[in-house]
């Protein structure tokens, strides 16, 4: 039987600046899924409808592409460490917002939450570049298996938060998480600011930065697949606990264990394709796990009991697992020169497909049933295997190193 591979051992001066980096990607996804955690509570404390609901995607989609869009130049003008900080600082406000709500008037509440989904975009689009960056850096043998780790800790955070708010609720004190989570943010942005983490390749040796491929078609067809992807995961987990409590009946216990079960399932799929990649190409995964996303769709309309919507989500989110790294790494592959500039982008474009398609949805409600919706998506992955095949039979042009100022 094969060992689980680990990550290599490292020189113990680095250890302070693992630990750091990984707990923020762990931070990281436990306060991108505290909104979608909370929606059932959220709904009723501010009186939100469907629409609305999903409207309070739209500002943490715009503030997420200003941030990765910004994220690429500002990792060459103010370094990755100070670019860490600032994202978690906006984490953290994120989350203050968020404990907000539940302590003011249900009007300015709404405008508290609009503006908590605004900072936790711009976090998300500016980590992107740190996040992706330094595992590479801090394991330069085993750059593979170091950025899989932390986006396995990413779906460990969102796994584990709907857990831990789930008592909360049931006892009125919800507040509690975010103001936590708000805390840990701010603790871990002080942390980033005094400890000395690896720089950047480029700035270590002294190299010109190459442009980034702005006009590379392939690289367009990355973000595009991404975008959509996005779509299809943002279907499943931001709706997850108003379709299982208000569509289908069950308790909100049980929605919270389903949605909790779609991030754990991806943080167990991450685990298992980091195994099969060994002896699987990676590429045959890649244009697998759409399968699987669309044979979820088409189920969670059956979903009656809390065995079947615990299940049917856990398969989305062993569909969902490695999608996203998979993508990240087969763009970084073919743009190596560019590592934080595709990275960036990569992570807006997820959240611009996030965000739009859980308005979609909310949006679509007016006309159309949850399930229903819930079977129409499976066009989303769909529409990405097309891409896919797009992809593996590109070929890509080197960019230019940029002229010197």
């Amino acid at each position: 039987m094969q060992p689980t591979p680990s990550l290599p051992v490292a020189a113990p001066a680095t250890w302070p600046a693992i630990a750091l980096v990984y707990t923020a990607a762990l931070v990281q996804g436990m306060t991108l899924v505290s909104f979608p955690a909370l929606s059932g509570v959220l709904k009723e404390t501010l009186a939100l409808s469907d629409a609305a609901y999903g409207a309070i995607f739209l500002p943490q989609v715009a503030c997420a592409v200003a941030g990765a869009v910004a994220g690429g130049s500002l990792a060459r003008k103010l370094g990755l460490r100070a670019l860490l900080a600032l994202a978690l600082a906006c984490n953290g406000l994120s989350q203050a917002l968020l404990a907000a709500t539940a302590m003011l008037p249900q009007s300015l509440g709404v405008t508290m939450l609009f503006a908590g989904t605004a900072c936790l975009g711009l976090g998300f689009g500016l980590i992107g570049a740190p996040i992706n960056s330094y595992p590479r850096l801090l394991f330069p043998a085993k750059g593979e298996p170091a950025l899989v780790a932390a986006h396995t800790l990413i779906g460990l955070g969102l796994a584990t938060a709907p857990l831990a708010v789930a008592p909360l609720i049931e006892a009125g004190m919800w507040a509690i998480l975010p103001l936590i989570l708000g805390l840990v943010c701010a603790v871990l942005a002080v942390a980033v600011l005094v400890t000395a983490l690896p720089p950047p390749a480029d700035v270590a040796s002294g190299t010109r930065h190459p442009r980034p491929p702005v006009a590379a078609p392939l690289f367009w067809l990355f973000a595009a697949i991404t975008v959509i992807y996005a779509f299809a995961e943002g279907t499943f987990s931001n709706w997850a606990v108003i379709y299982l409590r208000d569509s289908r009946g069950l308790p909100e216990m049980t929605a919270g264990l389903a949605l909790s079960a779609f991030w754990g399932a991806i943080v167990v799929g991450r685990l298992v394709i980091t195994l099969l990649v060994v002896r699987v190409p990676a590429r045959l995964i890649w244009l697998t796990l759409p399968c699987l996303m669309i044979a979820a769709f088409w189920l969670l309309p059956h979903a009656d009991s809390a065995l079947t919507g615990i299940g049917f989500f856990a398969l989305a989110g062993l569909a969902c697992s490695a999608f996203l790294p998979l993508t990240i790494s087969l763009a970084v592959e073919r743009f190596p020169e560019a590592v934080a500039w595709v990275s960036s982008m990569l992570i807006a474009a997820l959240m611009v497909g996030v965000g739009l398609g859980s308005y979609l949805v909310g949006a679509l409600q007016a006309v159309l049933p949850l399930d229903a919706l819930y079977r129409l998506s499976s066009v989303y992955p769909a529409a990405v295997l097309l891409l896919a095949g797009l992809v593996l039979r590109a070929r890509v042009r080197r960019p230019e190193p940029a002229p010197a100022a």
